[in-house]
This record gives C-alpha cells, structure tokens and sequence, in this order.
C-alpha cells in the first residue's frame, strides 16, 4: 500500500527533501517508520537532556505530572501527548499516541484489538514493531506500534515511584509501553 496523501506531511517534516521521495513513493509502514524515528528521537532527547539533567542530576527545577501547579517541567510522556494532540487538532491525515499495557493512567491503555495485539507483541519481542490494519467507526487504519523504552533513571523512578502505577519494577532499557501511529487507509 502506498501513501498519496503523506507527500505534503513528508515535507513539512523534511523528510521528503531529505530522502528524495515523493509521494508515490512512501508506503504507509515507511510513513510511519520515518514519523516514528522522529518522535521517538525528540522524546529520548527531552528525556535525556531536559528531565534527567535538570530534574534528576542537577536537581535545578522538579518534573511534575502537575507541572503547572509544581512550576516544574512536564512528564515526557506528557510532552509527547501535547505533541500528538496538537497533531490531531491540525491533521486527519494521522494520529499517534503512546500507550501501555500498565499504564498508569488507565486512559492510556489499549483501547482496540490491534492496539492489545500490538503492545502485547512488542512487550514480547523488544526490538520488534508491530504492523496491521484495523477497521475503526467505519474506516480502514493501517496501525504501526513501536516499542517505548525507559531511556533514563527520571523514567523508572517516576514509574515506579508513582501511588498509581500498577508496577514498580521498571528497569532502564525495558519496553514500558508503544507508540502507536495511525494512518486512515483511503
């Protein structure tokens, strides 16, 4: 399957320019392949260089899932739910999201079949992604999931450290949950 629609997505991104693709060209896994590889790149960078550094290290300002009432940074998981909230606010043409299996805020467990399979499998096999499709209020999806790793200690302490987690064993480098990343099939 390919993508006619993610052309203009691509380059925004850079993607497009940086690859030399075009639209005919991107198949909706490497769409997503490539969407994921930014996130994740942008995540593990305020994980590393923000949270850890600065709440953990150097202990200059407190990271806070309420970081409006704390004066403290946002959780990255936090930041990374801003970002995909903006996306769905200014796009049709895919959404993401990050999700667990023992997530501690129950909203962000699976919600679908493909989501359960895909957090499931990639728990199961770190270093694997998962691909499928799946039929949502009418519509065709194609559904990538891809591990989320704990890349710092600021993750598993939070994790683990949480009242409402329903673990507290996280270990840095372990799958904690996925990204999932949806494109509408058309």
């Amino acid at each position: 399957m390919r993508v006619k629609a993610i052309k203009p997505l691509a380059f925004v991104l850079g993607i497009g320019l940086a690859a030399g693709i075009g639209a005919e060209n991107i198949s909706y896994r490497q769409a997503a392949d490539m969407l994921y590889r930014v996130m994740s790149a942008d995540r593990t960078a305020y994980t590393r260089k923000v949270v850890q550094r600065l709440a953990r290290d150097e202990g200059v300002i407190a990271a806070s899932e309420h970081f409006e009432d704390d004066s403290a940074l946002p959780l990255p998981a936090q930041m990374f739910r801003f970002g995909a909230e903006l996306v769905a606010d200014a796009t049709e043409d895919f959404s993401y999201s990050l999700l667990s299996l023992h997530p501690i805020n129950k909203k962000n467990g699976p919600g679908t079949d493909a989501e359960q399979a895909g957090l499931q499998h990639v728990a199961d096999s770190p270093g694997e992604n998962y691909y499928g499709e799946e039929h949502l209020g009418g519509q065709r999806y194609f559904v990538a999931i891809y591990p989320d790793y704990a890349v710092a200690e600021a993750c598993v302490n939070c994790h683990n450290n949480h009242k409402d987690s329903p673990r507290t064993d996280a270990k840095v480098g372990e799958v904690m949950g996925g990204v999932v990343i949806r494109f509408p099939i058309e």
